[in-house]
């Protein structure tokens, strides 16, 4: 098959999770037998040039990027609110060079599928619908007005509460309304499968989770220090809300009862005022990192702590196919259907994910058992070539 996907961030270097979650489809489609075009807005946010994807890469996956500054503009922002009735989040990400770039791409090729990157880009269905019959797929990350509602729901400022749960609303609708113009829709887990039944989808399609490569996840001895760590974009906002709740109310704790912890941040475009909640003696921030494998590699436990969100964390299957144990709340680990307290620690109580994370930190026989099943849970349930091979077959099914 030939297959177009559509993006809106050029998924290469993937570090965070959805770059990482896009660019193993893309390989895991192409191992499979396909053609498989990426084009990308290649975003201000995330800019990186084309030319300097690998050789090797770029010689089995054509990619194609439209340079664009998609940041949120404060004058945009409010003529949104005021005169439109589309989520602005998703608004910023139709531009006419993309669509440029995506009519020639379709008038060029033959393709017999392409398939939409998250919702936003379902704003360009309306030209594909003009230029081609080929089929439509959606493959949904995450439930993005779940996201937006549950921030509304812990946000305490009045103001930008109702501005959250505005948009959220809008997102709900506009995410349906995408969901509806496709002809399948791929969610990634099976609680989002069933978050889609529940607003009354029903829609061909097959739910896979994102994959990974296990090569790349070599397993290394854990380190006996009781070092403690979190992985994640700080440009997030569920990350930042995680991981400011983890501070105010396990962290203290956690160092009492571990007062040689160590906790090692990592995380990319953190704003200055999150980055001050960081100044403390026994954490060290470092910023975004080069190699996100090695800094796994380096500490002994991964934390997870989200409070919103939907999808699948990837951080949290890559810290566990590097043999890590891992401890996350109760939405850190959905979409993700790992055996509790054996694969994963699961805590919603801030003193019992204190008192479970200083077992992991200073008790091998906690530990060990731990890092090993959820290693073996990873290789088991989330290798991208079988994952792929499954989606490759199902679009050959339906084309």
């Amino acid at each position: 098959m030939n297959i177009l996907v559509l993006t809106n961030k050029l998924p290469y270097p993937p570090r965070d999770g959805g770059s990482i979650a896009t660019l193993n489809m893309l390989t895991g489609l192409r191992d499979t037998g396909n053609r498989v075009t990426c084009l990308s807005i290649n975003t201000t946010k995330h800019p990186f040039p084309v030319e300097q994807i690998p050789v090797e890469l770029k010689a089995s996956i054509r990619f194609v990027a439209v340079d664009a500054d998609t940041s949120i503009k404060p004058l945009s922002l409010l003529s949104n609110l005021l005169f439109s009735k589309q989520p602005y989040i998703a608004s910023r990400f139709f531009l006419a060079a993309y669509t440029t770039q995506l009519v020639a791409l379709i008038r060029e090729a033959s393709f017999d599928l392409v398939q939409l990157e998250g919702p936003y880009m379902g704003c360009y269905i309306k030209q594909i619908r003009a230029i081609t019959r080929a089929k439509i797929a959606l493959r949904a990350h995450n439930l993005e007005h779940l996201i937006w509602s549950r921030k509304a729901i812990n946000e305490k400022n009045p103001v930008r509460r109702w501005y959250l749960r505005n948009l959220a609303s809008r997102l709900r609708k506009f995410e349906l309304e995408v969901v509806q113009q496709s002809d399948l829709l791929v969610p990634i887990s099976a609680e989002d499968e069933r978050s889609f039944a529940r607003l009354g989808i029903r829609k061909p399609g097959i739910t896979l989770p994102a994959g990974l490569s296990l090569e790349r996840y070599p397993e290394t001895n854990l380190p006996a220090e009781p070092s403690l760590f979190f992985i994640g974009a700080l440009d997030w906002i569920p990350n930042q809300e995680g991981l400011a709740w983890f501070l105010r109310n396990v962290f203290s704790e956690l160092t009492s009862l571990v007062p040689s912890i160590r906790f090692h941040i990592a995380g990319r475009n953190a704003p200055e005022s999150f980055t001050q909640q960081l100044n403390h003696p026994l954490i060290t921030y470092h910023g975004e990192v080069e190699d996100a494998i090695r800094f796994i590699q380096s500490y002994r436990v991964m934390v997870a702590p989200l409070l919103t969100g939907s999808g699948i964390r990837i951080k949290i299957l890559e810290g566990m196919a590097l043999g890590r144990p891992v401890a996350t709340t109760p939405v850190g680990i959905e979409g993700i259907e790992a055996t509790k307290g054996v694969e994963v620690a699961v805590e919603a109580d801030p003193e019992e994910l204190s008192t479970r994370l200083a077992g992991l930190l200073t008790r091998d026989d906690e530990a060990l058992p731990m890092a090993r099943a959820g290693r073996q849970f990873v290789e088991k349930n989330f290798d991208t070539f079988e994952i792929s091979t499954r989606l490759s077959q199902y679009y050959k099914s339906q084309v």
